[in-house]
Parts: C-alpha cells; structure tokens; sequence
C-alpha cells in the first residue's frame, strides 16, 4: 500500500509533524531508530498479549511478528505494547479464577491508555485466553481508532486410547476418578495427554464462543476465528489482518461503525447457532455499553427464541472447533443464517465490505460429508440454548444453557455453599444426590469479588453421573465448558442483597427452563422476613485491584462493567 492513501484520514500521529514546539516528541522517535519520512505513515498499535502463562497465549508472539510485518509492508510504523491475561483453566477452583473477569477491565485499560496516550492511528489487538476478547474489543470501542482483531487460534485436540481430549475431559476425569469410575492412572494420563500445544480450549467455550462472535460481528478477518494455532494460515491470517487495518485507516473505518446494535444481533445470533458459552450474555454486555449500544439481558432471549442450534459441538456436543473450520467454518455457519433471513447482511466488516458481500461466494448448503454444521431445516434444537431465567431468585435475570439436557426441570431442597471450595468438596465426597439443588453464592462480581468460574464443581458433577439429575444455581459463572442443570449469573447476586442470599439448607427451589422460571418457594412474608434480617458481609479485600472492582462492579445483569455511572 502506498502511503499516498493516508491523507484521505487526516492521521492522529499528525502532531508529530507540527512545528518546532514538537521536537523532543520527533527525538524520542529517533532513539527507537524512526527516519523523517517515517513521521507522514499512520502509528499503528499491536496490542500483544504473548505470555508463557497459558497456552492459550504462549503461542501469540509469532502472529504480533506477523502483524508487525504486515504493518510495514503495508506502510505503517508498528508500535508494540503488552497485554495482560488470566488462565481461567489454571486458575479455575484458586483465589486466583477472582481475577479473571477483573482481567477484562485491566486489558481493556491497557488498549485504551496505550492507544489514546500515544495518539495512535490504529490498533491490531492480538489475545487468546477468554477475556482477552472481551477486553480487548472494549478497549477498541473506547478509543474508538481504526481496529481489527487477531484471535490467537484454538488448540489441536489432545489424543488419548484412540478419544479426542481437551481440558474440559481433564476437570470431568477429576469427578469420574473420585466416583471410582476410573483408576488414579487414568486420570493422570488424561491429564498429561488433554493438552498438546498451544492454542485456546478446543471446544465451543468462552475463547472459541467469543472470537467466532467477533467474526460475526464483522471485527476479525472471515475463517480466522477457527484456525487453529499452530497452523501457517493462522499467521497468514494475522500478517493479513494488519494490512486489511491500514486499508481500515485510509477510509477512517472505526470499532463503533461496525460494533452496532444489527451487528451484535448477528454476533448473538451466531452464538446460539453454534451453542457458545454462558459467557458471552455477560461479555457483549460490556461491550454494548463500551459500544453506547442499547442492549440489555432480554435481548439474548429474543434471540434465542428465533435462532435454532445448528452446530453439534463440545461441551454437550461431539466436535470441538478444529472440525468447525474444516466443516466450512463460522462464514458456512452465516451463509444458513443469512438465507434464513436471521443475519443482518448489510452491517458493515473492518474489510470495508458487507457481511452479504463477505459471504457471497460461501456455497448455501453445508457439505454432505460432514455433520457439524446441519442445514436450518434439521437443527440440533429448535431454539437457542442460553435461556434468560427470572423469578424470586433472579428478578433481574440469571443465564442457564439449557441444551443437551433430557429434562430441563428440577425442584428439589436447597444444598447451600457460600464458596465453590466447601461446594467440590462435598461432590467429592459424596453428600450430593441426585434431586439436590446446590446453591453457590456470595462469588457474584461485588461478593467474589471477581464472579469466579464453577468450572471444578460443575464437571465433578458431571464426572458423577449427576449432571442431569443436580441442579446448581449460583450467582458466579460458569466456564465456557460447563453443561448440565445448572443456572448462572444470578442477579441480584447475595453480595449485593438479592434473594440468594436469604436461601437457607432444605429450602425448595424449582429451575424451569420451559417457563423461564428461578423461584424460591416460598410466601413472600417469609422472603420479607429473611430479607429483614440479612446482613451484608464485610468486604472480602480492602486494598487493590479486587477492592476496586467490588466497589465499582455493576450487576451481572449489566455485564459487570466498572463504569456504568
């Protein structure tokens, strides 16, 4: 690309140029080897989240060297800056899964202070873990420059006795193991066979939910968000992300142009054709709000109500991503959407063209000789699977996933933990039955602080046998690799004196996911009387980034945002 297209954007990177009053900026520039001709091309920013934390992000570091080559082909100045993550599935059943969701904001500050602070013209935000997306888009949404995203890519499948493993196998061996179901050995050639590289969680989780959304949405390259990360396509496709954004920065392309309230319908709508995670609700909440987009918890179910599952993927599924994009990937996905008049094909794409244009030559059908993707007309399940549930426990709403289940119905005595340790451990033991409702509370986004995920109970229950026959309700999260009876997100969360709080050991609770319904049954002057007596707990850290965020969190129901004044 020749720089001669720059001056159709005037270039935020301008000021360099202005006047002697600009020398000591044009001198730091120097020091870092730029040249005077250097100063006329866009500064364009590569948000790197490379880290040897997680496997999700170890391998980023080779597609930020793309991008950076990518830029300067294109006739752009790269300026590298780092990124935080969290490994939720390191840090799952710790202290340390409290600072997941607090890492989307810290990422999010990160993109937005680096790209605002140097007046950059643009910026290739680059993640793998599950709230580098979410964070990241809010950040570009912020500052609000030309951007694209690059997802780091999936992982390849572990191999164990001739079975496809990922670490969701890993969390439900754990349960199996302690329902004697299978010998210590086998847990630990489980464990040392899941994951073989690098990449995110392999299924239709939270990484591989929200980076297929963000293709829907029209801020990632088409195919990208199912590559998997090991392969050359996936640093192809981030060397050519780069200079699709130089192309973004001459026609003055920016996040809030694309990210609207038709593209997120788009982006929801791939989410539950594709059976993502509970995440998501949570996610694009925040970045409706990051967007100044009207979007609220009822619209997920508006959405659900009309779009059907199509894809049969992990976790209540059989495939995980890599078979997705060998299957036709998210753009087959679209294309049955689109005919069945369920996307919006004229939201604009970072590439400049439609999401109908982009989708013009993706044949109408899905392949005959696959069964990952199925037609519209033989969908997995009518509806969508991420259903709103209200009622006394959740009258702002709560988020269950309610595929994969037999019977989506249960009434039975209340099983009450207030940490998701003392919850594991009474799984382990046993002291759960089938018929039990367990409730988890006090790990919402003020009580955690952080709305930790209940990714170790959830698949303990799982490895029991009791995933169909327990419910559990909490106003925490739930991992992207979570099924089962099983309810999150519940707001008002204890923390904050909503109803879950006032359970008490034997209570009856009814989950109905036909009528929607969460309810505590009983009289409501009981529930006033309790409510009467309730107490708020002392907060759980008084210094730090976890006491900010419980003292600044909003509701579940409004994405747990810190800004939402």
């Amino acid at each position: 690309m020749s720089t001669k297209t720059f001056p159709i954007r005037p270039l935020r990177s301008g000021h360099i140029t202005e006047g002697k009053a600009r020398a000591p900026n044009r001198s730091m520039y120097y020091g870092m080897g730029y040249e005077e001709s250097d100063f006329g091309k866009p500064m364009v920013g590569v948000a790197n989240g490379h880290s040897t934390i997680t496997p999700c992000n170890s391998g980023l570091q080779k597609l930020a060297d793309a991008a950076v080559e990518g830029i300067r082909e294109a006739g752009g100045n790269p300026q590298i800056f780092g990124t935080p993550t969290i490994s939720d599935g390191m840090a799952m059943g710790t202290e340390g899964m409290k600072y997941s969701l607090v890492s989307r904001e810290v990422i999010a500050d990160c993109i937005e202070t680096c790209v605002q602070g140097q007046w950059m013209d643009g910026v290739v935000v680059i993640g793998g873990c599950d709230k580098n997306m979410p964070g990241g888009l809010m950040g570009m949404l912020r500052a609000n420059v030309p951007a694209i995203y690059v997802y780091g890519g999936t992982i390849l499948p572990g191999r164990w006795k001739g079975e496809d493993l990922n670490i969701v196998s890993v969390f439900e061996a754990v349960g199996q193991n302690a329902a004697g179901k299978i010998s210590d050995q086998a847990l630990k050639d489980i464990e040392q066979h899941a994951i073989p590289g690098t990449g995110s969680c392999g299924g239709m989780y939270t990484a591989n939910t929200m980076s297929s959304a963000f293709e829907a949405l029209g801020i990632s390259l088409p195919y990208s968000s199912t590559m998997a990360n090991p392969h050359d396509e996936k640093m192809n496709s981030a060397k050519e992300s780069a200079k699709v954004l130089l192309e973004a920065i001459a026609k003055d392309i920016k996040p809030r142009d694309i990210v609207t309230r038709r593209s997120i319908e788009n982006a929801v709508a791939v989410i539950m054709a594709t059976g993502g995670s509970t995440n998501a609700v949570l996610h694009f909440l925040a970045i409706a709000h990051a967007a100044g987009v009207e979007w609220t918890i009822d619209d997920f179910e508006r959405m659900r109500q009309k779009v059907p599952v199509i894809c049969d993927l992990k976790p209540s599924g059989k495939y995980l991503a890599v078979d997705l994009h060998r299957a036709g990937g998210i753009p087959q996905v679209m294309k049955l959407l689109l005919n069945a008049g369920l996307l919006h094909g004229d939201c604009l794409t970072i590439t400049g063209r439609t999401i109908a244009e982009t989708l013009k030559d993706v044949p109408d059908a899905p392949r005959a000789d696959q069964d990952v993707i199925r037609p519209i007309s033989d969908p997995m399940y009518e509806h969508g699977h991420l259903a709103i549930l209200k009622g006394n426990l959740s009258p702002e709403g709560s988020v269950a996933k309610i595929t994969g289940l037999k019977n989506p119905v249960i009434t039975g005595p209340a099983r009450v933990f207030d940490d998701e340790q003392s919850a594991l451990q009474a799984i382990l033991d046993g002291r759960i039955e089938a018929g039990d409702v367990m409730v988890l509370r006090y790990l919402g986004p003020k009580g955690g602080p952080g709305m930790p995920e209940m990714l170790a109970p959830t698949s303990a229950l799982i490895g029991a046998g009791l995933g169909e026959s327990v419910g559990l309700i909490t106003d925490g999260r739930f991992s992207g690799g979570t099924w089962g009876m099983v309810v999150g997100h519940v707001a008002p969360e204890a923390a904050a004196g909503g109803n879950i709080a006032i359970v008490r050991e034997g209570d009856s609770i009814t989950i109905d996911a036909h009528k929607l319904l969460l309810q505590l049954n009983l009289s409501d002057e009981e529930i006033a009387k309790r409510r009467s007596a309730w107490r708020a707990p002392e907060p759980r850290y008084m210094r730090g980034v976890q006491a900010k965020f419980a003292f600044n969190a909003a509701s579940a129901s409004r994405g747990a945002v810190l800004d939402d004044y």
